[in-house]
């Protein structure tokens, strides 16, 4: 790969460090050599740490009047209380594409970590009051435990709710009382964006405190691949902003102190080009891994954009209970029985909270007119099933369990089973037969027959969707299991 163009994500720092509660003293000591190691932590980065500059707060240092006070402090000042650093003891069991980004960012200090845990930094940003932080996937994704440190220097032990690495997003929650609220920040309108605006790459590297960088958007519809594989997002943001080592997961933001993207990588010999998330893609994954399917198995089926005070409906799915309860997509919902819930997350545990009872009653503002729909949450399973895969498809399917695998001689495979075929149906025309076992679908691992049922609902008629199975051929008294593909057509 040519060096010049040769990617390197922004990955956290490796350094082995005391379990917490950290002390101040040695999270400095053991950041300096990195600060004085790293070229792209020069220049335009500015370390806001009141431990290393015992800065009085920015409020007692720029008056309301002061000349200085513009756009750019004005958003740095609205969002760094939400901007949080991520500490992790991790598991390496394995060689991944980060490895090399270790080796390259914090030689000598990579040797000298521990064999088997690693304490790595990282930044996030609050999303929502209740204590939810939004980071990069390749942050946390193989944490054992993860510490999150607040602008004001706090520490907390958090849980990971939800991880994707397919575009390398995941959310953790501070563990901490019910009645604590954090300062959270607002997300940008879906491609609110203009080439050649003002933008911020906030962070929190260290520990030390907040780390800003200042540059342009120079492109909305980069598509960088990572090492050996691409990874599920589509235009890229690009900014001259530096992006430096340890702020992976923070914030990139407009001028007006809203999130527009999550910072994810920088280029190598490149004079600091970075990339970030774009928050379209952010939200539409979020609405996807944090509701009431994927964290209950009940189907809700609208996708509410998360981020904002107005939970606004952005669709909903055809038969689903929100449709048949009369939720449209443009839809603002503002009260869940009777509740006005404060934000995304406290939507989705409403609905979970009262997922036992007939129906909800919503209260939606449609246009110039407020009015309530009832929507009753129903098991995923009771319209998500077997049955709506032999009617899209033809094909008869049971989940592959380890003691059917190990029955029919197929190891530890995993997938759907192949159990019959209907003739003249799109599984035969496909030349899908009984015994076969899907793998995948659309590239999306296929473990569960909801999960497949879901892919085939989300497909209009005629489509086809791109398949991966395992096929047993049999040697005398050996079976040999062979890969394949096909198009599977959807009626």
């Amino acid at each position: 790969m040519n060096q010049r163009h040769r990617q390197t994500m922004d990955a956290h720092s490796p350094i082995v460090v005391p379990s917490p509660p950290f002390s101040p003293g040695t999270r400095v000591r053991r950041a300096i050599p990195l600060l004085w190691g790293i070229p792209q932590l020069l220049g335009v980065t500015l370390l806001l740490s009141r431990s290393l500059l015992g800065a009085a707060p920015a409020s007692a240092a720029l008056p309301a009047d002061d000349i200085r006070r513009d756009a750019t402090v004005a958003a740095v000042e609205k969002v760094m209380p939400a901007v949080v650093n991520i500490n992790t003891e991790e598991v390496v069991s394995i060689r991944d594409p980060f490895e090399n980004i270790f080796r390259e960012f914090f030689n000598p200090y990579y040797q000298r970590r521990q064999p088997n845990t690693q304490y790595s930094l990282g930044s996030g940003v609050i999303i929502d009051e209740e204590g939810y932080v939004l980071t990069n996937f390749h942050v946390v994704g193989r944490a054992r435990r993860v510490w999150v440190t607040l602008h004001d220097g706090r520490v907390f032990e958090a849980d990971r709710v939800v991880v994707n690495s397919s575009i390398d997003v995941a959310l953790v929650k501070i563990r901490v009382k019910a009645d604590e609220k954090f300062t959270a920040i607002g997300f940008a309108a879906d491609d609110d964006l203009f080439l050649g605006e003002t933008v911020l790459a906030l962070g929190n590297p260290f520990g030390l405190g907040g780390s800003v960088s200042k540059g342009i958007l120079s492109s909305k519809t980069r598509r960088p691949p990572t090492e050996g594989r691409t990874m599920d997002v589509q235009d890229w943001l690009q900014t001259d902003a530096a992006i430096n080592p340890g702020n992976s997961g923070g914030p990139l933001i407009n001028l007006k102190g809203e999130l527009i993207g999550v910072s994810v990588a920088v280029l190598s010999d490149a004079q600091g080009i970075g990339f970030a998330i774009p928050i379209k893609r952010v939200s539409e994954k979020l609405a996807e891994i944090f509701s009431p399917e994927t964290l209950d198995g009940l189907w809700f089926g609208a996708s509410i954009r998360p981020g904002n005070a107005r939970l606004t409906v952005a669709a909903v799915q055809p038969n689903s209970p929100a449709e048949k309860g009369g939720l449209r997509a443009g839809d603002i919902i503002v009260q869940v029985d009777g509740v006005s819930p404060r934000g995304f997350v406290q939507f989705v545990n409403a609905l979970r909270a009262v997922k036992e009872k007939q129906a909800i009653a919503l209260g939606v503002q449609r246009g110039r007119d407020r009015k309530t729909v009832h929507v009753r949450l129903v098991p995923e399973s009771s319209y998500f099933n077997a049955r709506l895969v032999l009617e899209r498809t033809g094909l008869s399917v049971q989940e592959l369990t380890p003691r059917l695998a190990q029955t029919m001689g197929l190891g530890g495979a995993s997938g759907l089973l192949i159990s019959d075929v209907e003739p003249r149906s799109p599984g035969a025309e496909a030349k899908l037969k009984q015994g076969m076992v899907l793998t995948s679908a659309d590239g999306q691992s296929l473990t569960d027959v909801v999960g497949f049922a879901k892919l085939l609902a989300s497909k209009g008629g005629g489509n086809h969707t791109r398949v991966e199975l395992l096929i047993q051929i049999r040697r005398g008294t050996f079976i040999q299991l062979h890969e394949a593909a096909a198009d599977l057509g959807v009626r």
